[in-house]
């Protein structure tokens, strides 16, 4: 009887501490909180220890779920937002080390920023966005410099060398020991303000440059920028830049960043320079290369603090975002509120296993997820509309409205990030859809990817009509239906007057013809496309999502008019060699057919990887080939594969596996694996998807998503995320009433609260590294025996249960497959 009292009694300590440290008040202090809830949950399942480890209990361990985040992982040929560790999630102040970031790149998305083989930096950047980057901060010693220098030659410039061993990062702070300087440097961020922390060494030349006309990343050449100090330790500034991929798709548009500072101390004197040189005792510059020296005297260990508030419309608002996050605010309980805030994001999925590098993998997928994008809008609702203007958010509500948000390109993001978001950040989703329909409203189409407005897709397939029929299906809805489903019909169907930067710029062909025809010089208009066949498919998929829509809706004839074009890949499937193949307009294939030729007819891949994209009718597809020839041609794919690293091997290069057979490394090839869910064969969607995570992700900086693949903000993380929970829709949620289809869960428990608040457990018997296959499933409480589950039933939360085993259950999950059209 003692023993039940004692259990209730931890039982309903344990619920309540649960519910406390779920309470969603950025800054809360909870890793107090997080000490109890280790214990208590183990005093529950130990009662009868209470008494005896009753004084000893504030000796226990706290799982915190930040030691799992390794943002090292990966930075190899990493993209600009990558390494971005002093960021809250989706901060517009996304702080970072930079080792090549003044390098710009030619082509516009290339990886820099940071790069784990480089051994110096150049400085402290503050915006790291696709397509912008900008504000550069540096503290040094010794002589004035004020260009970074280069990475063959740290000593040209104020870039120190620095020891990977004196580094420390983590979601939400960075610090590091710049070696040629002796200084430390500290960096943490709440959402639209970064905070420095330099603690020098005794001297009298003590700098710091402020260096803020040069271009970073991958933002592009700086046009204008201005920066002045207003009193002692204030001073405000801007920077526009011309992003190559502004200059591509929107070349009337540009980017523009702005910034409000303080410096906790006042300094000496102050120097400025801009390209044309250095000018001493000046408190002000203007134009290209614009920036200013501060210059100190310090004693031994002496910190000097920096404050900077961002913002993407002006100085004002970037002073008002100062003084609604910063003000007031000290280097610490800064850091402690954003470490605070990734607990609390990371912790709506906790996972339990016996292997370290699983978690680590888990939450620094998840941590990516969360930091690739960024919020664009102030504090007061001000957001960049195109041009630089100012727009402001309709019915703004600090606690809880939609922010506007940069993004790349969504292509592929709904076999990752969106059902992410959909599962347990809705949040994000919602205001991914209010962005997206606010430039339509501003600009008449859908941007893919947009930065400050400026449409920067550079896919030129733009699935935000799909992205945002997928919300509605999943029943994120806080937003203008309508006007949601006039813009994803007219994404689908309209043509005239698009704008380049909008994509789809084959509309009218494929509308007319049911197909893109092939063009072989590169480019893509009215009459076709180089890309010609992925496009006919990525277009069938999408007018399926939009026919859903309209299906859900009730507009029927919309349904009919656009059921039509879902069909658009039989156009390119060719039925002798049951692959997908170009044809030109004259309705013939294109001759000198290479299925492993790249960029001929389809967008970074083959015909090969694309011959399985027909995500929303498995079933046609499986047909057309052959269910027994499908299975056959699919597992030896991965076979063969796996030799590779399911990628292009270790090759140190974005597009290393675009000619290879299966390429983890890029998204047109993210739901295969899955596919055999469809085929009757669930237990090698089991096989291979647990396969990829163990050998095509890692816990190294070359090997962390693949070889120095191309992570598009966070969509690989995603995918492990998802993978990883054995949840996955190869239809991206677009059917009327999708589902979830299960792969081989890793871990022994995953707790997740959903994004409706309720929560659901999946639990996995008999696991480990071998146990991959699924021998029987329930739900609470009841067995399954599909290897798919309705996505509404599934969010109602409780208790998902496998039973693993280390040979396939053939009879499992093979009878019913999931639901292919409907």
């Amino acid at each position: 009887m003692f023993h039940l009292r004692v259990s209730i009694i931890c039982l309903n300590l344990w619920k309540f501490v649960y519910m406390t440290i779920h309470i969603q008040v950025e800054g809360t202090t909870i890793q107090t909180l997080y000490t109890i809830l280790f214990v208590m949950k183990h005093i529950y399942r130990l009662p009868i220890l209470l008494l005896s480890g009753l004084f000893q209990i504030q000796d226990l361990p706290a799982q915190d779920v930040l030691q799992y985040v390794d943002p090292d992982i990966g930075t190899a040929h990493s993209r600009w937002f990558f390494y971005t560790p002093a960021a809250v999630p989706y901060g517009m102040a996304k702080l970072a080390p930079s080792t090549n970031g003044h390098y710009g790149n030619p082509s516009g998305w290339e990886a820099v920023g940071y790069d784990t083989r480089h051994t110096s930096i150049e400085g402290f950047v503050h915006f790291h966005e696709w397509q912008i980057g900008g504000v550069n901060i540096m503290p040094t010693t010794g002589a004035v410099q004020v260009k970074p220098g280069k990475l063959e030659d740290p000593d040209g410039g104020y870039r120190s060398r620095f020891n990977k061993k004196n580094q420390e990062a983590g979601p939400g702070y960075y610090k590091v020991l710049l070696d040629d300087y002796n200084i430390t440097a500290e960096l943490t961020a709440t959402r639209r303000a970064g905070l420095h922390r330099y603690t020098f060494p005794e001297s009298k030349e003590a700098h710091i440059i402020l260096d803020i006309g040069n271009k970073q990343g991958e933002s592009g050449e700086v046009t204008d920028a201005g920066i002045r100090m207003l009193d002692e330790t204030h001073f405000e500034g801007f920077v526009v830049t011309y992003p190559k991929y502004v200059h591509l798709y929107d070349p009337e548009g540009k980017t523009a960043m702005y910034f409000y500072g303080e410096i906790s101390k006042k300094p000496e004197s102050i120097g400025s320079f801009t390209a044309a040189g250095i000018q001493q005792n000046s408190s002000s510059a203007s134009g290209k290369g614009a920036g200013l020296f501060l210059n100190y005297a310090t004693g031994r260990n002496e910190k000097i603090e920096l404050k900077v508030g961002l913002s993407y419309t002006s100085v004002a608002n970037a002073r008002e975002n100062f003084n609604a996050e910063a003000a007031g605010l000290g280097f610490d309980q800064a850091k402690e509120n954003a470490q605070n805030l990734w607990r609390r994001e990371l912790n709506k999925i906790r996972v339990e296993g016996k292997e370290e590098a699983d978690k680590r993998k888990f939450y620094t997928g998840l941590f990516h997820a969360l930091l690739g994008r960024g919020i664009a809008s102030d504090v007061n609702g001000a957001y960049p509309r195109h041009q630089a203007q100012v727009g402001q958010l309709p019915g703004r509500d600090k606690n809880n409205s939609p922010e506007f948000i940069n993004t790349d390109a969504i292509w592929g993001a709904f076999w990752n990030i969106t059902q992410l978001w959909a599962l347990s950040y809705p949040e994000w989703y919602n205001s991914y859809v209010h962005t997206q329909l606010q430039i339509y409203k501003d600009k008449g189409w859908f941007g893919d990817g947009i930065a400050n407005s400026e449409y920067v897709s550079g896919v030129g397939t733009n699935f935000v009509g799909l992205a945002i029929a997928a919300a509605y299906q999943a029943g994120i809805r806080d937003y203008d239906v309508n006007l949601a489903y006039e813009a994803v019909k007219a994404n689908e169907m309209n043509w005239l007057g698009r704008k380049a930067g909008s994509g789809k710029m084959d509309t009218k062909a494929f509308v007319q013809l049911g197909y893109s025809p092939h063009l072989e010089e590169d480019r893509t208009d009215s009459t076709g496309s180089r890309f010609s066949a992925s496009h006919t498919l990525e277009y069938s998929f999408s007018a399926f999502a939009a026919a859903q829509m309209a299906k859900a809706l009730g507009k029927e004839n919309d349904y009919r008019q656009l059921i039509r074009y879902a069909d658009g890949w039989k156009h390119v499937f060719n039925p002798e060699n049951k692959l997908m193949q170009p044809k030109k307009a004259d309705g013939l294939f294109i001759d000198r057919f290479d299925p492993y030729q790249a960029w001929r007819g389809f967008q970074e891949g083959n015909a090969i990887q694309y011959s399985f994209y027909v995500p929303h009718n498995p079933a046609g597809l499986i047909k057309a080939i052959g269910k027994d020839a499908f299975n056959a041609r699919l597992d030896s794919i991965f076979q063969t594969s796996q030799q590779n690293g399911f990628g292009g091997g270790k090759v140190i290069d974005a597009f290393a596996g675009v000619k290879s057979l299966y390429n983890h490394g890029n998204q047109p090839c993210l739901h295969i694996s899955w596919l055999f869910n469809f085929s009757g064969k669930p237990w090698l969607t089991q096989k291979w998807t647990r396969a990829i995570c163990n050998e095509f992700y890692g816990t190294e900086p070359v090997h962390g998503y693949g070889y120095g693949q191309d992570e598009d903000q966070g969509q690989l993380g995603s995918w492990y995320v998802l993978a990883a929970l054995g949840l996955f829709d190869v239809k991206g949620l677009t059917d009327i009433r999708p589902v979830i289809q299960f792969g081989s869960p890793i871990f022994d428990r995953a707790d997740i609260m959903l994004g409706n608040k309720k929560s659901l457990t999946i639990e996995t018997k008999n696991n480990s590294g071998k146990n991959v296959y699924i021998q029987s499933a329930s739900f609470n409480g009841k067995p399954l025996h599909n290897c798919w589950l309705y996505r509404d039933e599934l969010m109602k939360g409780g208790k998902l249960v496998f039973v693993m085993g280390n040979q396939p259950n053939k009879s499992w999950g093979i009878h019913t497959p999931p639901p292919s059209q409907q």
